[in-house]
């Protein structure tokens, strides 16, 4: 029942490490490489499922470093969008093919990106946005759907929370704090759905050494960069992760 091909696990490690080192705070978000590296090797629908267990038990260890450090206010505008787009993920779970939301994802990565890199250009200091209901309720559907369909709900959460410039603490916190009730709530319709099979749970339990040692990595390296070149690292993993997705999407 346990998978055993070698270079499933050749691209789950260091996916999962990755993973871990973005929830453990370096670079939040951006790094949730899990679910695209290992459907190289086998359908999305089945490293979504493999792939969620490990990250909740992520989620554990992130919610215990970062704890109470979050922002209830953009928690609050965030999380009724992102029950919202889970209620959408179920509904097409499966039914879409992995090119449309590989297309889908990277697209609105590198809109971002290139929307940021605009308004700062020449090295001109961006005001922080304001925060906003809609934008936050809409980003938050976004965000759920994209996590409920490939657990990459990072970009579009970033698209609405990275302008609000929030201190790296408060950063990190909050987008922990929504991932992990997101990909709580994604349980229930994900054994449903059949995505946590005997097969993908047993695959999920030889992984999960990896979610500790990837969130402690991530909390050393948060604690040890300025400001300025912690965002640059995330613009440059997003600006990589959106180009291979569009790339795969749309010729492989």
């Amino acid at each position: 029942m346990l998978i055993t091909d070698p270079w499933f696990y050749a691209l789950a490690i260091p996916a999962f490490l990755i993973t871990g080192i973005s929830k453990g705070g370096f670079a939040s978000g951006a790094g949730n490489t899990g679910v695209p590296m290992m459907s190289l090797v086998m359908p999305a629908s089945q490293a979504a499922g493999i792939a969620l267990p490990v990250l909740c038990a992520m989620d554990i260890a992130a919610l215990r470093a970062w704890w109470g450090k979050w922002d209830r206010e953009q928690l609050r505008i965030l999380l009724p969008g992102a029950v919202i787009g889970i209620g959408l993920g179920t509904l097409v779970f499966g039914a879409l093919s992995d090119a449309v939301v590989k297309i889908f994802i990277g697209t609105i990565t590198l809109v971002f990106l290139a929307r940021s890199l605009w308004l700062e250009r020449g090295n001109r200091v961006v005001p922080a946005a304001v925060a906003s209901k809609i934008k936050g309720r809409f980003w938050g559907a976004c965000a759920g759907f994209t996590s409920f369909i490939a657990h990459a709900g990072g970009p579009p959460a970033a698209v609405y929370l990275y302008p609000l410039k929030l201190d790296r603490a408060r950063l990190t916190a909050t987008t922990v704090a929504l991932f992990a009730t997101v990909n709580y709530l994604k349980l229930v319709p994900y054994f449903f759905l059949g995505a946590l099979s005997l097969q993908n749970v047993l695959t999920s339990l030889v992984l999960l050494p990896l979610a500790p040692i990837g969130i402690r990595l991530g909390v050393w390296l948060q604690g040890r960069m300025s400001d300025r070149v912690f965002y640059r690292i995330i613009y440059v993993l997003l600006a990589v992760t959106g180009v291979e997705l569009v790339y795969e999407g749309l010729f492989r």
